[in-house]
């Protein structure tokens, strides 16, 4: 695991020391030309002392006091006169002025110049001027490189003095217990540890929303699932008591049909729970046509025993993106509402339109619900009053059919809208 206070003392330190690198590299640069400039005007006045003293006497004096610096001197015919260091391979000629000769012992800063009735040639190696810019530099940055212990100590401590506020909060994280999902406290914090407390705030109140929402969710679920299974209890114990086979037979019926209502239930519930709008459902092309065919044609076996017409009126070619399981659970839903909740004699007509976008209605002649109503049916375990379906039909249901139809048109970005059919029943209308 990578280490923010580490890695920032890491580069902090090496920044430093690049710069110090190339902070000497100026200092010795600008030492080395203030020291050409200074060896050259030493050469200078070599040369220019010469002719003020007697010939041999400079010669004497020059050859053993100036260490490092080579004489030449040529009379006016060309002949050698003087050579004060015979070992150091420099040109047998002279250029007049400045210039640099490189020779097998390096490079030499060479001065020639016309003193009187001779030429006389002064050269000096240049490692002598490296040696005293490099001396230079060091003495003026060894103080700092002393000091970079002390400012990597200085670093390490800033920095972790700065990433103090991160410690607090992790440290509160830490030890907040599971269910305490209030949010963490926001004030005296820097502007870079804002962001990241806020984020977290953000998700402790999804997180606080989606623990209520399964709350709720778990305790609808066994409320209506107590019903049904007393009911299957009651009606289990029927059939032990049953005292002739007409008795019993009676009972086992309503003990199956009593199952039957119990695995619906069961079988809902667990569709609702995997028809999470923010759960990421594998997304394919889906023939809609062939899907609402599909549908409809599991359907009408069941409708005709119910007594009811069910046919599709439109059908256009069509296709969506999204999972086509969840697709056809919530058109069987719609499906099965419209059938069960007809009367016997009614009709279901089901129509697949492309009206810029794909647009599935099915309409029924039930009963319907009323305009109220129809925003509250899509609330888990909602059941229209008295006065509507329950009322006119003999059929029950656990209220979670259309909060299905609802969670998996959001997962698919569709739309789902209730109106009235032409044939005075309930008119579902879903838009993709």
């Amino acid at each position: 695991m990578h280490s923010i206070r580490r890695q920032l003392l890491v580069w902090l330190l090496a920044l430093v020391i690049v710069g110090v690198g190339f902070a000497g590299w100026l200092i010795y640069r600008q030492a080395l030309a203030e020291a050409n400039e200074l060896f050259d005007y030493q050469l200078q006045q070599i040369a220019s002392a010469l002719p003020s003293e007697p010939f041999s006497s400079v010669l004497s004096s020059r050859a053993d006091s100036d260490e490092g610096v080579v004489i030449q001197i040529w009379n006016r015919n060309g002949v050698l006169m003087y050579y004060s260091h015979p070992r150091v391979p420099l040109a047998p000629h002279a250029e007049l002025g400045f210039s640099t000769e490189m020779t097998a012992r390096g490079e030499w800063r060479v001065y020639s110049a016309i003193v009187g009735d001779n030429v006389v040639q002064l050269a000096q190696p240049l490692s002598i001027r490296n040696r005293l810019a490099a001396g230079v530099a060091w003495r003026t940055l060894w103080p700092l490189v002393l000091l970079l212990p002390f400012l990597g100590l200085a670093v390490w401590l800033i920095v972790g003095r700065g990433l103090a506020p991160l410690q607090r909060v992790t440290r509160a994280l830490d030890t907040r217990h599971p269910e305490a999902l209030d949010p963490l406290p926001d004030t005296r914090l820097p502007e870079e540890v804002q962001p990241v407390v806020h984020a977290l705030n953000a998700l402790l109140a999804r997180l606080a929303t989606a623990l209520d929402t399964q709350k709720a969710f778990v305790a609808d679920a066994a409320h209506e699932l107590r019903t049904p299974l007393a009911a299957v209890q009651i009606q289990a114990q029927l059939v032990a008591r049953a005292q002739d086979d007409a008795s019993r037979k009676e009972a086992l019926a309503d003990l199956q049909a009593g199952i039957a209502r119990a695995t619906r239930l069961a079988e809902q519930l667990l569709a609702l729970a995997r028809a999470d709008p923010d759960s990421k459902a594998p997304m394919q092309g889906v023939d809609l046509h062939a899907l609402v065919d599909e549908c409809v044609g599991a359907s009408v076996l069941l409708a005709q025993e119910r007594g009811v017409d069910l046919g599709i009126e439109t059908s256009e070619a069509a296709t969506v993106t999204g999972d086509r399981d969840a697709l056809r659970v919530m058109l069987n839903n719609v499906i099965d509402n419209a059938t069960k909740y007809t009367p016997r004699g009614g009709r279901v007509d089901v129509s697949l339109k492309v009206e810029g976008r794909p647009v599935v209605r099915v309409a029924d002649s039930g009963p319907g619900i009323p305009a109220e109503e129809r925003n509250l049916v899509f609330d888990r375990f909602y059941r229209a009053g008295e006065g509507a379906s329950r009322a006119r039909t003999d059929v029950s249901g656990s209220g979670l059919g259309l909060a299905i139809v609802r969670r998996i048109a959001l997962q698919h970005g569709a739309t789902v809208e209730l109106g009235g059919s032409p044939a005075g029943g309930l008119l579902v209308t879903v838009r993709f």
